[in-house]
Protein backbone atom coordinates (compact mmCIF):
# COMPACT_ATOMS: atom_id res chain seq x y z
CA UNK A 1 0.00 0.00 0.00
CA UNK A 2 1.25 3.44 -1.08
CA UNK A 3 -0.13 6.58 0.63
CA UNK A 4 1.20 10.36 -1.00
CA UNK A 5 0.80 12.51 2.55
CA UNK A 6 -1.70 15.53 1.88
CA UNK A 7 -1.08 17.21 4.95
CA UNK A 8 1.45 17.52 7.56
CA UNK A 9 1.25 14.77 10.75
CA UNK A 10 2.99 12.33 13.09
CA UNK A 11 3.22 8.85 10.56
CA UNK A 12 1.68 7.21 13.43
CA UNK A 13 -1.46 9.56 13.41
CA UNK A 14 -1.33 10.19 9.70
CA UNK A 15 -1.80 6.05 8.73
CA UNK A 16 -3.92 5.60 11.35
CA UNK A 17 -6.49 8.06 9.53
CA UNK A 18 -5.42 6.36 6.23
CA UNK A 19 -6.29 2.75 7.41
CA UNK A 20 -7.80 0.69 9.40
CA UNK A 21 -4.79 -0.47 11.44
CA UNK A 22 -4.62 0.54 14.67
CA UNK A 23 -2.57 2.97 16.55
CA UNK A 24 -0.72 -0.14 18.95
CA UNK A 25 0.05 -2.12 15.45
CA UNK A 26 0.75 1.10 13.47
CA UNK A 27 3.32 1.65 15.65
CA UNK A 28 4.94 -1.82 15.97
CA UNK A 29 4.94 -1.86 12.04
CA UNK A 30 6.99 1.19 12.25
CA UNK A 31 9.54 0.16 14.33
CA UNK A 32 9.50 -3.41 12.16
CA UNK A 33 10.52 -1.08 9.30
CA UNK A 34 7.21 -2.50 7.80
CA UNK A 35 6.00 1.61 7.37
CA UNK A 36 8.68 3.18 5.20
CA UNK A 37 8.85 6.91 4.51
CA UNK A 38 10.39 8.08 0.91
CA UNK A 39 11.96 4.81 1.64
CA UNK A 40 13.54 4.96 4.65
CA UNK A 41 12.69 3.77 8.39
CA UNK A 42 11.68 6.46 10.43
CA UNK A 43 10.13 7.05 14.59
CA UNK A 44 6.73 6.75 15.44
CA UNK A 45 6.81 10.44 16.02
CA UNK A 46 8.54 11.34 13.13
CA UNK A 47 6.89 14.29 11.13
CA UNK A 48 5.36 13.58 7.11
CA UNK A 49 5.12 16.67 4.89
CA UNK A 50 3.00 17.28 2.34
CA UNK A 51 4.43 15.12 -0.84
CA UNK A 52 6.26 12.40 0.91
CA UNK A 53 5.35 8.98 0.17
CA UNK A 54 4.26 6.33 2.65
CA UNK A 55 4.77 2.49 1.82
CA UNK A 56 2.99 -0.26 4.09
CA UNK A 57 4.80 -3.52 3.19
CA UNK A 58 1.41 -5.45 3.88
CA UNK A 59 3.04 -8.97 2.70
CA UNK A 60 5.25 -8.65 5.91
CA UNK A 61 2.72 -8.03 8.09
CA UNK A 62 1.25 -11.06 10.02
CA UNK A 63 -2.43 -11.65 10.74
CA UNK A 64 -4.43 -14.18 11.65
CA UNK A 65 -5.73 -16.51 8.91
CA UNK A 66 -9.54 -15.82 7.96
CA UNK A 67 -11.48 -18.09 8.53
CA UNK A 68 -14.95 -19.03 6.71
CA UNK A 69 -17.72 -19.01 8.31
CA UNK A 70 -21.38 -20.04 6.97
CA UNK A 71 -23.07 -16.60 7.28
CA UNK A 72 -26.41 -16.61 5.27
CA UNK A 73 -25.70 -13.95 2.29
CA UNK A 74 -28.41 -12.17 0.84
CA UNK A 75 -27.04 -12.76 -2.51
CA UNK A 76 -29.23 -10.65 -5.60
CA UNK A 77 -27.44 -11.04 -8.22
CA UNK A 78 -23.91 -13.08 -9.22
CA UNK A 79 -22.72 -14.29 -12.18
CA UNK A 80 -18.14 -15.32 -12.67
CA UNK A 81 -16.93 -11.62 -12.59
CA UNK A 82 -19.14 -10.44 -9.14
CA UNK A 83 -22.02 -10.21 -7.23
CA UNK A 84 -24.37 -7.87 -6.02
CA UNK A 85 -25.77 -8.72 -1.90
CA UNK A 86 -28.17 -7.11 0.24
CA UNK A 87 -25.67 -6.49 3.56
CA UNK A 88 -27.67 -6.69 7.02
CA UNK A 89 -26.75 -3.66 9.52
CA UNK A 90 -24.78 -4.65 12.36
CA UNK A 91 -22.32 -6.96 10.25
CA UNK A 92 -18.92 -5.73 9.71
CA UNK A 93 -17.91 -5.63 5.88
CA UNK A 94 -14.50 -6.58 6.31
CA UNK A 95 -11.76 -7.62 9.66
CA UNK A 96 -9.97 -4.31 10.94
CA UNK A 97 -8.44 -3.48 14.86
CA UNK A 98 -7.86 -7.27 15.63
CA UNK A 99 -11.69 -8.25 14.59
CA UNK A 100 -11.20 -11.32 12.56
CA UNK A 101 -14.24 -12.95 12.92
CA UNK A 102 -18.66 -12.75 11.36
CA UNK A 103 -17.51 -10.26 9.06
CA UNK A 104 -18.45 -10.46 5.24
CA UNK A 105 -15.41 -11.63 4.09
CA UNK A 106 -15.17 -14.53 6.36
CA UNK A 107 -19.02 -15.08 4.89
CA UNK A 108 -17.58 -14.57 1.36
CA UNK A 109 -14.94 -16.93 1.72
CA UNK A 110 -17.48 -19.73 2.79
CA UNK A 111 -19.21 -18.98 -0.23
CA UNK A 112 -16.69 -18.81 -2.79
CA UNK A 113 -12.91 -19.46 -3.65
CA UNK A 114 -12.88 -17.09 -6.32
CA UNK A 115 -12.37 -13.31 -5.21
CA UNK A 116 -10.60 -10.49 -5.65
CA UNK A 117 -7.20 -9.64 -4.10
CA UNK A 118 -6.01 -6.55 -4.83
CA UNK A 119 -7.20 -4.80 -1.67
CA UNK A 120 -5.51 -7.79 0.20
CA UNK A 121 -6.14 -10.49 2.27
CA UNK A 122 -8.28 -8.91 5.06
CA UNK A 123 -10.39 -7.50 1.78
CA UNK A 124 -11.27 -10.09 -0.61
CA UNK A 125 -13.85 -9.00 -3.26
CA UNK A 126 -14.83 -5.75 -1.24
CA UNK A 127 -14.20 -2.68 -3.97
CA UNK A 128 -16.19 -0.32 -1.70
CA UNK A 129 -17.85 -0.88 1.32
CA UNK A 130 -20.39 0.39 3.99
CA UNK A 131 -20.53 1.47 7.63
CA UNK A 132 -21.71 -1.72 10.32
CA UNK A 133 -24.85 -0.24 11.15
CA UNK A 134 -25.71 0.49 7.25
CA UNK A 135 -27.87 -1.76 5.62
CA UNK A 136 -28.30 -2.72 1.41
CA UNK A 137 -26.73 -3.07 -1.50
CA UNK A 138 -23.03 -4.08 -2.12
CA UNK A 139 -21.11 -4.78 -5.34
CA UNK A 140 -18.48 -7.92 -4.76
CA UNK A 141 -15.54 -8.65 -7.05
CA UNK A 142 -14.81 -12.45 -8.21
CA UNK A 143 -11.54 -11.44 -10.07
CA UNK A 144 -8.83 -8.84 -9.60
CA UNK A 145 -9.81 -7.50 -13.64
CA UNK A 146 -13.30 -7.29 -12.25
CA UNK A 147 -12.02 -5.30 -9.31
CA UNK A 148 -9.64 -2.65 -11.01
CA UNK A 149 -12.74 -1.66 -13.30
CA UNK A 150 -15.40 -1.27 -10.96
CA UNK A 151 -13.09 0.67 -8.71
CA UNK A 152 -12.16 3.04 -11.29
CA UNK A 153 -15.81 3.26 -12.49
CA UNK A 154 -16.58 4.41 -8.62
CA UNK A 155 -13.89 6.97 -8.62
CA UNK A 156 -15.48 8.07 -12.36
CA UNK A 157 -19.09 7.95 -10.90
CA UNK A 158 -19.92 5.79 -13.81
CA UNK A 159 -21.56 3.52 -11.10
CA UNK A 160 -24.95 5.22 -9.74
CA UNK A 161 -25.90 4.71 -5.84
CA UNK A 162 -28.66 5.65 -4.26
CA UNK A 163 -29.53 5.97 -0.17
CA UNK A 164 -32.67 5.85 2.23
CA UNK A 165 -32.07 7.51 5.45
CA UNK A 166 -34.71 8.66 7.93
CA UNK A 167 -33.41 12.34 9.71
CA UNK A 168 -34.25 13.92 12.74
CA UNK A 169 -36.34 16.93 12.44
CA UNK A 170 -38.47 18.68 10.03
CA UNK A 171 -35.92 19.26 6.53
CA UNK A 172 -37.58 22.62 5.30
CA UNK A 173 -36.45 22.51 1.73
CA UNK A 174 -37.25 19.85 -1.09
CA UNK A 175 -33.67 19.35 -2.38
CA UNK A 176 -30.48 20.35 -1.29
CA UNK A 177 -26.85 19.84 -1.72
CA UNK A 178 -24.11 19.80 1.34
CA UNK A 179 -20.23 20.84 -0.36
CA UNK A 180 -18.38 20.46 2.71
CA UNK A 181 -15.04 18.69 3.17
CA UNK A 182 -14.56 15.68 5.58
CA UNK A 183 -11.59 14.76 7.59
CA UNK A 184 -10.77 12.77 10.50
CA UNK A 185 -11.73 14.60 14.17
CA UNK A 186 -8.86 15.04 15.43
CA UNK A 187 -10.55 15.08 19.06
CA UNK A 188 -12.63 11.72 18.57
CA UNK A 189 -10.50 9.28 16.67
CA UNK A 190 -13.64 6.99 15.56
CA UNK A 191 -15.30 9.92 14.30
CA UNK A 192 -15.11 12.51 10.73
CA UNK A 193 -16.29 15.52 10.63
CA UNK A 194 -17.03 18.59 8.05
CA UNK A 195 -12.79 20.35 8.10
CA UNK A 196 -11.77 23.22 5.59
CA UNK A 197 -8.58 21.10 5.52
CA UNK A 198 -10.38 17.80 4.67
CA UNK A 199 -11.11 16.28 1.12
CA UNK A 200 -14.10 17.52 -1.04
CA UNK A 201 -17.45 15.69 -0.44
CA UNK A 202 -20.54 16.45 -1.35
CA UNK A 203 -24.22 14.71 -1.27
CA UNK A 204 -27.22 15.50 -2.66
CA UNK A 205 -30.26 14.94 -0.90
CA UNK A 206 -33.82 15.01 -2.41
CA UNK A 207 -37.07 14.59 -0.01
CA UNK A 208 -39.67 11.76 0.00
CA UNK A 209 -41.71 12.53 2.82
CA UNK A 210 -41.81 15.01 5.89
CA UNK A 211 -43.65 14.12 9.15
CA UNK A 212 -44.22 15.69 12.47
CA UNK A 213 -40.78 15.09 14.02
CA UNK A 214 -38.56 13.45 11.04
CA UNK A 215 -38.26 13.21 7.48
CA UNK A 216 -37.31 10.70 5.38
CA UNK A 217 -35.04 11.35 2.31
CA UNK A 218 -32.97 9.70 -0.24
CA UNK A 219 -29.43 10.56 -0.91
CA UNK A 220 -26.86 10.30 -3.78
CA UNK A 221 -23.00 10.77 -3.37
CA UNK A 222 -21.27 12.80 -5.72
CA UNK A 223 -17.96 11.92 -3.47
CA UNK A 224 -17.00 8.83 -1.09
CA UNK A 225 -15.96 9.76 2.22
CA UNK A 226 -16.22 7.38 5.35
CA UNK A 227 -19.48 8.42 7.22
CA UNK A 228 -20.09 10.69 4.36
CA UNK A 229 -23.99 11.08 4.71
CA UNK A 230 -23.87 10.69 8.73
CA UNK A 231 -20.88 13.86 8.94
CA UNK A 232 -22.84 15.83 6.26
CA UNK A 233 -26.62 15.41 7.89
CA UNK A 234 -25.25 16.09 11.12
CA UNK A 235 -23.26 19.23 9.80
CA UNK A 236 -26.64 20.71 8.61
CA UNK A 237 -28.18 19.90 12.05
CA UNK A 238 -30.67 16.96 10.48
CA UNK A 239 -28.39 13.52 11.70
CA UNK A 240 -29.56 10.25 10.65
CA UNK A 241 -31.98 9.11 13.34
CA UNK A 242 -30.37 6.36 15.50
CA UNK A 243 -27.02 7.14 14.40
CA UNK A 244 -24.71 5.93 18.33
CA UNK A 245 -21.92 8.30 16.71
CA UNK A 246 -23.28 11.69 15.04
CA UNK A 247 -26.29 11.93 17.00
CA UNK A 248 -26.99 12.97 20.47
CA UNK A 249 -29.68 11.04 21.53
CA UNK A 250 -29.86 7.74 23.19
CA UNK A 251 -30.23 5.10 20.22
CA UNK A 252 -31.00 1.39 19.85
CA UNK A 253 -28.41 -1.31 18.97
CA UNK A 254 -29.67 -1.49 16.00
CA UNK A 255 -27.59 1.55 14.62
CA UNK A 256 -28.62 4.43 11.71
CA UNK A 257 -31.35 4.20 9.69
CA UNK A 258 -29.52 4.63 6.71
CA UNK A 259 -30.40 1.97 3.95
CA UNK A 260 -28.10 1.90 0.15
CA UNK A 261 -31.57 1.50 -1.63
CA UNK A 262 -30.55 1.80 -5.36
CA UNK A 263 -27.82 0.11 -7.63
CA UNK A 264 -27.38 0.64 -11.47
CA UNK A 265 -23.63 0.03 -13.30
CA UNK A 266 -22.86 -1.86 -16.77
CA UNK A 267 -21.68 -5.15 -16.44
CA UNK A 268 -17.83 -4.84 -16.73
CA UNK A 269 -17.71 -7.95 -19.18
CA UNK A 270 -21.19 -8.13 -21.09
CA UNK A 271 -21.75 -4.28 -20.99
CA UNK A 272 -25.28 -5.11 -19.89
CA UNK A 273 -27.14 -2.42 -17.79
CA UNK A 274 -27.61 -4.18 -14.32
CA UNK A 275 -30.22 -2.41 -11.95
CA UNK A 276 -30.93 -3.37 -8.79
CA UNK A 277 -33.45 -1.91 -5.58
CA UNK A 278 -33.94 -3.00 -2.14
CA UNK A 279 -36.31 -1.84 0.53
CA UNK A 280 -35.10 -1.23 4.15
CA UNK A 281 -34.73 -3.40 6.92
CA UNK A 282 -37.73 -4.89 8.47
CA UNK A 283 -36.54 -2.40 11.69
CA UNK A 284 -36.44 0.72 9.37
CA UNK A 285 -39.98 -0.14 7.68
CA UNK A 286 -41.41 -0.90 11.44
CA UNK A 287 -40.18 2.38 12.36
CA UNK A 288 -41.60 4.12 9.64
CA UNK A 289 -44.80 1.94 10.12
CA UNK A 290 -45.06 3.33 13.57
CA UNK A 291 -44.76 6.97 12.72
CA UNK A 292 -47.32 6.88 10.14
CA UNK A 293 -49.75 4.63 12.73
CA UNK A 294 -48.94 8.09 15.25
CA UNK A 295 -49.46 10.05 12.70
CA UNK A 296 -53.20 9.59 11.75
CA UNK A 297 -54.24 9.13 15.35
CA UNK A 298 -52.92 12.49 15.69
CA UNK A 299 -55.02 13.57 13.16
CA UNK A 300 -58.04 11.77 14.59
CA UNK A 301 -57.51 12.96 18.28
Amino acid sequence: MVLEVEEENRIDKYVALETDYSRSMITKLIQDGIILVNGACVKPSFKVKVGDTITINEEKIVTPTLKPENIPLDILYEDDDLMVINKPSSMVVHPGNGNYEHTLVNALIYHTKNLSDIGGKERLGIVHRLDKDTSGLMLVAKNNETHEILSEWFKTKKIHREYIALIEGVFPHQKATIDAPIARDKDHFQRYTVSSNGKKAVTHLEVIKKYSKYTLVRLILETGRTHQIRVHLSYIGYPVYNDPVYSNKKCSSFGQFLHSTYLEFEHPRTHEKLTFEIGVPKEFQDFLDKIEEDEKENKVN
